[in-house]
């Protein structure tokens, strides 16, 4: 199977360096550069299939040593996953050798010089920072030795997961320099093609992972192709769906339909979607045939079909980087608009109330994430009431108003003027950071997961929902939901953020707009999970510590809305400065108003905050109530019947109480008898003393206001 890999590696390398040459694509020459050279033009292509491959198989590696193959009880990899895990260090370093090899080419291509004259190491290092497709190669090759390095040291499968996340990384800083990072709607395309490499690495590394451990030898293959070709089919069709539907969108953002013919860049997106429909139809015969058999230890029909498959992907991928390199044709449109050069695309005027509310512009990665949110939630619940279990309908209405609120504050008139006009990024930027996380854990999410999903049971390997306990009650979130470290920060990274040149660097990517929302919605769900969160956290705080926390907050956030309000210099200036709005004449001012509004509106999703906690600290009151009584009515009040024994005891002048040895004093229900002590001295005269106490409240003597009746405590 290794050897099969390594010829699909070469028909990529040869696919993608055959195809830039026929295409006579000359990327230097558009730019006014002189010509790099044969060994550029067409090592260039070549070399970035085989980076690109290696890091489709080493994703998929990892994928299957993460969630394809169970771990032993312990927590330690099994075989399956720790020769997973070896076959990926191999990868890793072919990705690493590769990515380290685009950075002299790519450097070669954007100067226009042989890479010949650009291999001095000294000259790299001056050369390279200057250069985005240069520093965005050398950053994946340190991600690519991160994941080789892990791949050599992890033993667990927790740190399988970490390092899973991490070689997901490796494509993005690439993914952002092509050509669909540039341009019009280059916003759409940038999010089309992340979630098409993403899903398309988990597809097809997956798929070779997998028939790798088809043909290794050991009793304990059949156990992990049992469990790893079911749970990996499941993923496939989902990663196929994503790879369809992006790869369309992003090709319609480059050339319209009319311009499908008749062009190379038309020519090559045709091929390239004959290729996914024949994948998708070897997936279907997968899915009839041979999934069954090969997890019942019968992995021939498995190994037939998907070595086939394991061509055609490799293939596929040499196809896509060849459209890569290829440009596409002129549609006659005319040259973009500044702003739309800047963001994506242009404004229609000012964001009046109106535009802020119809003006919409679909998000792909958050407005996506708010609809699966939003649908997964929903089918959940369905299953509990299903099973007849009950589930209360306000934490129904606050999931879904968070997934709306997140749907609104990326994809509405905020999202689309958010990256033009600072206060309108500093209003999303209140609900993504406060009111989304507020609303999203009051769902409980957690809780209805871990009730929906079936658990695995001793005899099988863990799933979805043991992989989900181990997350909750991991030392990654044990640390990060520490109260200090949650304020931390929540608070301090507003300061960090807008206070250092981190903001003004950010404001001209747009990947640093989808981290900042980002970040904004997971500090925020760290900050309120432990404090109004209905979910179990790993760290419970009393009701008290909780407004505590809080209060805690509200001086620091108010204090950043008044910061911000009296900045003397704008924050990214320049930046908004260059999109020469008519609507903001003066960037300063506009930033004053985003302050105000961070100052204002910011009390509002606190003040939900402490309705909850009064709510919930209630709640909890008469739970414990409930709780008491219903154990005094079952098992008698003991306190209550010792308290009334000492006063007894008191008011005839007896010896004190003391606790007579049991031997079953342990058992439920048994109640400690008392007595007096042996041969203890006479107890002193006391004054008159209250009357035993009565469950009710009152007093078993006569009331206070009768003649000779005793004083109620």
């Amino acid at each position: 199977m290794a050897g099969l890999v390594g010829v699909g590696g070469l028909i990529a390398a040869l696919v993608a360096a055959g195809l830039t040459a026929l295409s006579g694509a000359r990327p230097a020459a558009a730019l006014g550069l002189p010509d790099p050279g044969t060994l550029t033009l067409i090592g260039l292509p070549a070399m970035r299939a085989v980076a690109e491959v290696c890091m489709v198989l080493t994703i998929g590696a990892v994928l299957l040593a993460a969630f394809l193959v169970p771990p032993q009880r312990s927590g330690y990899l099994d075989v399956a996953g720790y020769r997973a895990l070896r076959a990926a260090s191999w990868t890793a370093a072919g990705w690493t050798v590769a990515a380290l090899l685009m950075v002299p080419l790519s450097t070669a291509e954007a100067l226009g010089r042989p890479v010949d004259q650009l291999l001095d190491p000294v000259v790299l290092l001056d050369l390279v920072p200057r250069l985005e497709p240069a520093t965005t190669w050398a950053i994946t090759s340190l991600v690519a030795v991160l994941v080789l390095v892990g791949c050599r040291s992890v033993l667990t499968w927790g740190w399988t997961v970490v390092l899973l996340g991490i070689a997901l990384l490796g494509p993005l800083p690439v993914m952002f320099t092509g050509h669909s990072s540039t341009g019009g709607a280059h916003d759409l395309a940038s999010d089309s093609l992340v979630l098409h490499v993403i899903a398309a690495s988990l597809w097809v590394g997956g798929l070779a992972a997998v028939l790798v451990l088809a043909t290794a030898r050991g009793p304990d293959r059949a156990e992990a192709l049992a469990t790893a070709v079911p749970r990996y089919s499941r993923l496939a069709l989902v990663c196929w769906l994503v790879v369809a539907g992006t790869g369309v969108l992003n090709a319609l953002v480059r050339i319209p339909l009319d311009a499908l013919v008749g062009s190379a860049y038309g020519t090559l997106v045709l091929a390239k979607a004959v290729a996914l429909l024949v994948l998708g139809g070897l997936g279907a015969l997968h899915r009839r045939s041979s999934v069954s058999a090969a997890a019942r230890g019968e992995p021939a029909a498995l190994l037939r079909l998907g070595g086939i498959e394991v061509l055609l992907m490799l293939a596929t991928i040499g196809l896509a980087v060849g459209l890569g390199r290829t440009a596409p044709p002129d549609t006659g449109a005319g040259p973009p608009s500044r702003v739309e050069v800047l963001i994506g695309y242009d404004l229609a005027g000012p964001p009046t109330l109106a535009r802020l509310a119809l003006d919409w512009r679909f998000d792909l990665i958050f407005g996506t994430a708010a609809l699966v949110l939003a649908g997964c939630y929903l089918l959940g619940v369905r299953r509990m009431h299903r099973r007849g279990d009950r589930w209360a309908t306000g934490r129904t209405v606050a999931w879904l108003t968070g997934c709306a609120a997140l749907l609104l504050a990326t994809s509405s008139g905020l999202g689309r003027y958010g990256p033009a006009m600072f206060s309108v990024h500093m209003g999303q930027h209140m609900i993504l950071g406060m009111l989304v996380p507020i609303l999203l854990v009051l769902g409980a999410p957690v809780t209805l997961a871990l009730r929906a999903l079936p658990p695995a049971g001793r005899s099988r390997p863990p799933g979805p929902r043991e992989w989900l306990l181990a997350a909750v009650h991991s030392p990654v979130a044990r640390l990060l939901t520490h109260p200090l470290v949650a304020l931390a920060l929540f608070v301090g990274s507003y300061y960090a953020l807008y206070f250092s040149a981190l903001f003004p660097a950010a404001l001209p990517e747009h990947w640093a707009h989808k981290v900042m929302n980002l970040h904004f919605l997971l500090v925020g769900a760290l900050f309120f999970w432990p404090i109004v969160g209905v979910d179990p956290a790993p760290r419970r705080l009393p009701p008290a510590a909780r407004m505590g926390l809080v209060f805690a907050s509200v001086p620091f956030h108010a204090f950043f809305g008044v910061a911000v309000m009296g900045a003397n210099t704008a924050f990214g200036g320049d930046y908004y400065r260059s999109l020469a709005l008519p609507w903001v004449p003066d960037v300063l001012r506009d930033q004053q108003l985003g302050g105000g509004l961070a100052w204002a509106a910011g009390e509002i999703p606190l003040l939900i905050v402490v309705l909850a906690l009064l709510i919930q600290w209630s709640r909890q009151d008469e739970r414990s109530a409930k709780r008491a009584d219903r154990q005094a009515d079952e098992h008698g009040d003991t306190e209550l019947e010792a308290y009334n024994a000492m006063l007894r005891r008191l008011a005839t002048g007896g010896p004190p109480l003391v606790a007579q040895s049991d031997e079953n004093a342990d058992e439920p229900g048994h109640t400690k008898e008392f007595t007096t002590s042996a041969g203890g001295p006479e107890s002193p005269a006391v004054d008159p003393v209250p009357d035993p106490v009565s469950a009710d409240g009152g007093t078993g003597g006569e009331p206070a206001d009768r003649p000779g009746g005793a004083r109620e405590d």
